[in-house]
């Protein structure tokens, strides 16, 4: 992406992360703040979600890499600035409402009355179009919740539906998306000479991630998909185990009649391959609760550390349920890069993931998230405006 430019009205992490990907990738990046606000996400610091002098990691996550310009996009000066760094990008990213893109200028054919190469690309909580199309909502809201995941996953014993696994976990997900989204236009423009509109909702990637149960459940008309159950799953070998230290094993073993051998020898039951009720799926299937039995039995015998050296040579998919902290050190996760050592604007080492895509077996080379505004007066200075001139503006408040 180098040579590539990114003008990015957004706020939150559903879109920036998008942004932070491009940013990854080479692009240059420009964050356009309010002047005094800025992205409401810098402000999780003052309301107690990260802990007080430590990293701001959900500031780090979607905004790595950027370079901030705070413009006042409501005042005339601030907007006739944007509209100079329009005029030399590529792509526009932002996941404002409708409404507010009217509002302040910031509407397709606003932009393309400075720059008609632009790709102009637009996130959303449940998409452009509807009744909905100005309401705002978050990836707990329209990824999680309306695209049916919450429900699907959530025991028929629990009182309530689940959260989320953690926090933005669809917006990251969402914000991959649209990076490639933005990568196949700007190939399209190269191609054709024709600037692409890209649209894409937190809702429409919930829906994209329930795609097979959502298709299930309306072919065979069922209000809700069954749900996998560990004391009765269908394939014995497709569930999760407990160890004796209460950790947890997870296995894929879709072909079972391959996988049973070696799964049963490995936890020293290898009388279990011969037993009249396990000699093959079909009979595997039909004595399932006999099956889950035996294999908590021979999991609960043993530890984690036992469990690991015993199916060190295990042919099967398998792997240790980790806690978030544990992947930090999952010896793969090292081997490959997938983890960055950053150091923040204040100093203080801290870690993120990188984008899960690598080019040429090449770890991405990562940077920290700006500071409130720092590269404001640089960038104005590379679109041609004096210090005197970005000092006047700073006056009456356009700029930071």
């Amino acid at each position: 992406m180098d040579g590539i430019r990114v003008v990015e009205v957004a706020a939150w992490t559903y879109v920036p992360v998008a942004g932070a990907i491009l940013a990854e990738w080479g692009a240059d990046v420009l964050k356009i703040e309010h002047p005094e606000s800025g992205d409401p996400q810098r402000g999780l610091v003052t309301s107690g979600l990260i802990p007080e002098g430590a990293v701001n990691h959900m500031f780090e996550l979607p905004n790595r890499g950027k370079r901030s310009v705070a413009l006042d996009l409501k005042s005339k000066d601030g907007h006739d600035l944007l509209m100079k760094l329009i005029a030399t990008a590529d792509v526009f990213l932002t996941n404002f409402r409708p409404e507010a893109r009217k509002k302040l200028g910031l509407d397709v054919d606003d932009l393309r009355a400075v720059n008609d190469k632009i790709i102009y690309v637009r996130g959303s909580s449940v998409g452009q179009r509807g009744d909905e199309a100005n309401r705002g909502g978050y990836d707990m809201t329209s990824f999680w919740s309306r695209s049916g995941a919450a429900d699907n996953v959530t025991p028929d014993s629990s009182s309530h539906p689940l959260t989320m696994p953690g926090p933005a976990f669809g917006d990251s997900i969402g914000g991959l998306t649209i990076a490639g989204a933005i990568s196949t236009a700007l190939l399209h423009r190269e191609r054709t000479g024709e600037a692409l509109t890209v649209d894409s909702s937190l809702l429409a990637m919930g829906a994209w991630s329930m795609g097979a149960t959502i298709a299930g459940a309306h072919a065979f008309a069922m209000d809700r998909y069954p749900k996998t159950v560990q004391s009765n799953a269908a394939n014995p070998l497709v569930n999760i185990y407990k160890t004796a230290d209460d950790r947890f094993i997870s296995l894929v073993m879709l072909e079972s009649d391959r996988y049973w051998p070696g799964l049963v020898t490995a936890l020293g039951i290898p009388e279990a391959v011969n037993d009249p009720r396990f000699v093959s799926h079909a009979t595997r299937s039909e004595h399932r609760l006999d099956v889950i039995k035996v294999l908590d039995d021979a999991f609960g015998n043993r530890t984690l550390a036992e469990i690991k050296e015993a199916f060190a040579d295990v042919d099967g998919s398998w792997c240790v349920v980790q806690t978030p902290r544990e992947v930090v050190s999952d010896p793969q996760v090292v081997a490959n890069g997938y983890i960055a050592d950053l150091t923040d604007a204040n100093s203080v080492d801290f870690k993120l993931v990188s984008a899960p895509v690598q080019f040429n077996e090449t770890p991405s080379e990562l940077s920290r998230a700006p500071m409130h505004g720092e590269h404001t007066d640089a960038v104005l200075e590379e679109i041609g405006l004096t210090m005197d001139e970005i000092i006047e503006y700073k006056i009456n408040g356009a700029v930071l």
